[in-house]
């Protein structure tokens, strides 16, 4: 028996387990990446953040929440941590933090190896079962000399995957604050128009008893009538206006079954004494918004990736197939010898048409996308800072405008009128007009308050992430003054 030996079939192994390095623990985590969401949402809100990954983890929050909100007047703090535990499209995107870490595992791991293994020549009558046994080991080089750069590029997803996590839990605490403030907003101004509604139908009353006698005509009445029944439609439509935005609240705070058994105010706080300006607010917008940080972290994805295409631009794939073959021939004597031929081989695509220009040009292409795209992010970033900033202060100053000048001279005319009236100079309509014009006022005062907490929730948005780029403001309805009177 002949045996020939070749150092590449020993050396071959020592090559693969030079090629594998511990993969990092930041990988292999349970809750990969889900440390850094965290941390940076509650410097940026002061709120807790949690991964269930199991029921009985869910089982948990779930009554965490209920703890929180169940049969409970809740205000917008409360809403926005029970959103945190319990909204399941955040949970998604916490576990898409766990997919990019588990691709970056991926990356770090290096390709097995493909073992063939065949049998030549079977049923040769003079050898008995086969003719030659042949043995490969095929290894991707490429798999090995491009791994730095394709971990790169998966580290780079996987930072990316953890700021849009952390986006996506400060787009949802904005978003429910924001629904609370519809939601409560929304009830108070059922709580005007009903007060409105009550003085309309006492008009409405006194105009139909003046009918019957004669002191008023149809002209007057129907007026009277036509209004408490306009209003009557705005009351209706009201209500429901505050059970669709207690409905939005209800939903993205993630609730359902009896855990939807919670209440709201029935009024927005009082607004503060006063607003400070804030300084460097752009500064602040540019170190703290997430949405700036993942556009970085995309130009750095697109730098690794140029890298590793310019790398493979030629050969974009390169393996070594090492084996042997016993190969078993009779001999003179009879005796079947044993032959062992190791081989070597060497695979690769030769750049004949695609000499990788394209794929460089893409390359290319790619990372002046993604600059382009990180400097226009960082204009409407400045932008929607000075935006929130303007609508913060000008919201203010128009909310106490109402409530400092508007209502107290609508109430200061509702008293003369009443004064009037007890001294018989007015009439009971013109009265009824002035408690309307008062409850009008009452309602754009509530309104403008409303406006500038909407105001107040876009700004702290602006500076960290996660608003919708406007003031959030919407129209709110109003009451009609005319309609009474002879």
């Amino acid at each position: 028996m002949r045996l020939l030996k070749n150092p590449l079939l020993i050396a071959g192994p020592l090559l693969l387990s030079a090629c594998v390095g511990a993969v990092p623990g930041a990988y292999t985590n349970n809750k990969a990446g889900f440390a850094a969401v965290s941390s940076q949402t509650s410097a940026a809100i002061g709120k807790q953040t949690a991964f269930a990954q199991s029921q009985a983890e869910n089982d948990a929050l779930r009554q965490q929440v209920q703890a929180l909100v169940r049969g409970k007047r809740i205000g917008a703090e409360t809403a926005v941590q029970a959103a945190l535990f319990s909204n399941k499209g955040l949970q998604a995107s916490y576990a898409n933090v766990g997919l990019s870490a588990a691709e970056a595992w991926q990356q770090s791991t290096p390709e097995n190896p493909v073992v063939s293994i065949g049998l030549l020549g079977i049923g040769a009558p003079e050898l008995g079962a086969y003719r030659a046994i042949e043995g490969l080991l095929r290894v991707n080089v490429l798999d090995a000399t491009t791994r730095k750069q394709r971990v790169a590029i998966a580290d780079a997803g996987f930072q990316q995957a953890q700021q849009s996590a952390v986006h996506d839990t400060l787009a949802l605490a904005n978003q429910t604050r924001v629904a609370w403030i519809n939601a409560v907003a929304a009830f108070e101004t059922v709580s005007y128009l009903t007060q409105a509604k009550r003085t309309s139908d006492a008009g409405s009353e006194l105009a139909r008893k003046l009918g019957e006698t004669g002191a008023l005509n149809k002209a007057g009445q129907a007026r009277e009538q036509a209004f408490n029944a306009e209003l009557a439609g705005q009351v209706a439509m009201a209500r429901l206006n505050a059970t669709r935005a207690k409905e939005e609240l209800t939903r993205l705070m993630g609730l359902w079954g009896d855990d939807v058994n919670f209440t709201v105010p029935d009024a927005l706080p009082a607004l503060p004494n006063s607003v400070g300006k804030i300084r460097n607010l752009e500064a602040k917008a540019l170190a703290n918004r997430v949405d700036l940080r993942i556009a970085k972290l995309g130009l750095e994805a697109q730098a690794a990736a140029f890298g590793l295409t310019d790398q493979t631009r030629i050969v974009s794939d390169l393996e070594i197939v090492a084996g042997a073959e016993l190969e078993r021939e009779v001999g003179d004597d009879g005796d079947i010898e044993k032959v062992v031929t190791p081989q070597v081989e060497l695979e690769f695509a030769i750049p004949i048409f695609d000499s990788g220009k394209a794929r460089m040009r893409k390359a290319e292409l790619s990372y002046l996308q993604a600059a382009n795209v990180l400097a226009e992010k960082a204009v409407n970033v400045r932008s929607e800072a000075r935006g929130a900033e303007v609508a913060y202060h000008a919201s203010y100053k128009i909310a106490r405008h109402y409530r400092d000048v508007v209502v107290p001279l609508r109430t200061t005319v509702e008293e003369e009128g009443l004064l009037s009236y007890n001294g018989m100079i007015t009439n009971t309509f013109e009265l009824l007009t002035d408690v309307r014009e008062k409850l009008a006022a009452q309602l754009e005062a509530a309104n403008a308050k409303r406006d500038f907490y909407l105001a107040q929730a876009e700004l702290t948005a602006a500076i960290y992430g996660g608003g919708s780029g406007g003031s959030g403001a919407s129209e709110g309805p109003a009451i009609a003054a005319g309609g009474a009177g002879h």
